[in-house]
């Protein structure tokens, strides 16, 4: 292999990785930092690299090369991150060649397992139903809580793929969410609107976009911290303007 290919290749693992971190909901300071390890352990010393939440820049200024790649889709599997860390370890002890190791990381991107849909309407209505009593909910509201906060999922997920429009989803499964809430109410099948509400958006809020924010404009990474600052606001404005048009029209 020439330095060139080599030095290549190296890019490519270190976007490889960075793509698939990003991806998957890892702070902006992570991925630099595993990207930067990777290149160093692979003999790049002068690697560059800037990391946004849309999109990665990596370069060799002493091979003059550099790659970009586009962050279009972003969820949360945390396992994905978990996994390139192992095997960003095991390439730094030198038990996984660089060839291996970027197949190994396409392995990652395409093979790790996810938890089932049924599992992840399940978990929601879970979290709905416990949170809703953990903030001093009443137990009647519990059912209630736990099949609206599943059925506000579903939506969410449903539309999140169905729907190119951003924040859509969000505000439609806020407005379901508020309906069903105060149907049930009137229908005495639960008690308190409010709880039910404030139970059934848990698993809408944003809670790992703020807390990577926070963790990005601490760690000096100002736009990205921004750029997530401001999608969680925008997620936030959407689930209250669901409540308040479903408060309107119910």
């Amino acid at each position: 292999m020439t330095q060139q290919s080599y030095a290549q290749l190296v890019l490519n693992t270190c976007l490889k990785a960075g793509k698939i971190m990003m991806e998957s909901g890892s702070e902006v300071y992570r991925v630099e930092d595993t990207m930067k390890r990777i290149a160093v352990n692979a003999g790049l010393e002068d690697i560059q690299t800037y990391v946004t939440a849309t999109g990665l820049i990596v370069g060799s200024p002493s091979e003059e090369n550099s790659q970009v790649i586009q962050i279009t889709q972003q969820s949360i599997n945390l396992e994905k991150v978990a996994a390139v860390n192992r095997a960003s370890r095991l390439f730094a002890e030198g038990q996984l060649p660089l060839p291996d190791f970027y197949n190994h990381l396409n392995e990652i991107d395409h093979v790790t397992p996810d938890f089932p849909y049924t599992w992840k309407i399940l978990a929601s209505g879970v979290v709905s139903s416990t949170l809703m009593i953990i903030l001093r909910g009443d137990w009647q509201d519990f059912i209630a809580t736990f099949i609206i906060g599943m059925l506000g999922f579903s939506v969410h997920t449903f539309f999140g793929k169905k729907l190119e429009m951003k924040f859509l989803n969000d505000f439609l499964a806020a407005l379901l969410i508020g309906g069903l809430a105060i149907i049930s109410v009137r229908l005495s099948l639960a008690k308190e609107i409010n709880n039910i509400i404030i139970g059934s958006i848990m698993p809408l809020v944003p809670g790992l976009a703020i807390t990577n924010s926070f963790r990005d404009i601490m760690a000096g990474h100002l736009i990205s911290g921004v750029a997530r600052a401001t999608e969680a606001l925008f997620v936030a404005g959407a689930i209250g303007g669901g409540i308040i048009v479903a408060f309107n029209f119910f």
